[in-house]
């Protein structure tokens, strides 16, 4: 006789469906957010903080032997983009930073390119590149100051004389105040950049030096066709760089003219000079405030135009349609 079994009875006493486990607890998956919090905070508190408050101050007029700011609306920039001193600023400013930038990263990548070879001593010279930017940018500019200056007895002056021209007065000239700041900046920056630009040409492949040696291309054709666009965002991050450096440009000129404001006619007056000026030696804290946002608008603008030009001329562009013409001896 058959005895009918239950089905629980062999396979045991049926259990509860588990859950499936969570992949991880919510201290483990709030971890990243702890590590990456003290930067945050601390760009809060020390770079978007005086950012907000700096555009907000610019709308008041706010002097620092007076009390508290008072709301003037677009009073100070209205007098901003009416002040010859400030269209001085930006000229000084633009045309230090042509004259120091054009050079200092032409003479970047030639150096960085003869480094690029293998040669004698290779690392010296490396490591002698990076020298001037370790330099204290201070002591530089006062050894530069008393080359420029205005006395015949300036290294400037006595190599002139050796030459058999008259002395200049560094200082008071408008564009030779502005050169000499200019070599300032391009001996400090210039190894920094070529460092750079070699970092760039050792990360173009070798394959494409060789494909284009077979095709006979000598050195100075390499260079041109093959180092020059593989280096085209580098050369783009640096002009950037550059563009952004000349608009804080202020050690410089302030410790050249020994801070006496940018010369008396204002020949090397930059904006961060003249911002300064206004905000510690005037007291008017919202003019100065105004200046800054200004400035900084301008920065912005000329980064996406350099952006915006990179972008035209790394453009992919279609190639170009082949044609295939049938002889008697086949496709050519």
């Amino acid at each position: 006789m058959a005895v009918d079994t239950p089905t629980h009875a062999l396979t045991g006493p049926a259990t509860p469906r588990s859950r499936p486990a969570r992949r991880g607890s919510v201290g483990a998956r709030s971890a990243p957010y702890v590590f990456i919090a003290p930067f945050f905070i601390l760009f809060g508190a020390f770079g978007l903080f005086p950012l907000l408050y700096t555009v907000w101050l610019s709308f008041f007029e706010y002097r620092l032997a007076s009390g508290d700011p008072e709301f003037i609306g677009l009073e100070n920039y209205a007098w901003l983009f009416g002040s010859p001193s400030f269209y001085n600023a930006l000229w000084k400013t633009f045309t230090i930073g042509i004259i120091a930038t054009v050079p200092q990263l032409c003479m970047a990548l030639g150096l960085a390119h003869l480094l690029n070879y293998n040669m004698r001593v290779r690392n010296f010279f490396r490591i002698s590149m990076i020298m001037p930017y370790a330099t204290s940018l201070v002591a530089a500019t006062l050894v530069f100051a008393s080359i420029f200056s205005n006395s015949p007895g300036g290294l400037a002056n006595v190599v002139l004389s050796l030459l058999g021209m008259e002395p200049i007065a560094w200082t008071a000239g408008n564009w030779t105040a502005q050169i000499a700041i200019a070599i300032i900046v391009t001996w400090h920056w210039t190894g920094y950049n070529a460092l750079i630009y070699l970092a760039g040409m050792q990360s173009i492949g070798q394959e494409l030096y060789e494909s284009a040696a077979i095709d006979g291309a000598n050195r100075w054709n390499q260079f041109v066709n093959v180092t020059l666009p593989g280096l085209r965002p580098t050369i783009l991050f640096t002009i950037i760089l550059s563009t952004i450096g000349a608009t804080q440009l202020f050690t410089e000129p302030f410790l050249f003219g020994n801070g006496a404001g940018g010369g008396a006619l204002g020949q090397y007056q930059v904006v961060a000079m003249y911002m300064y000026e206004m905000a510690f030696d005037i007291g008017r804290l919202g003019r100065a405030s105004a200046i800054a946002v200004v400035v900084l608008a301008l920065v912005i603008l000329l980064v996406l135009i350099n952006a915006g030009l990179a972008s035209l001329r790394t453009r992919e562009r279609p190639l170009p349609k082949t044609k295939t013409t049938t002889t008697t001896g086949g496709t050519r």
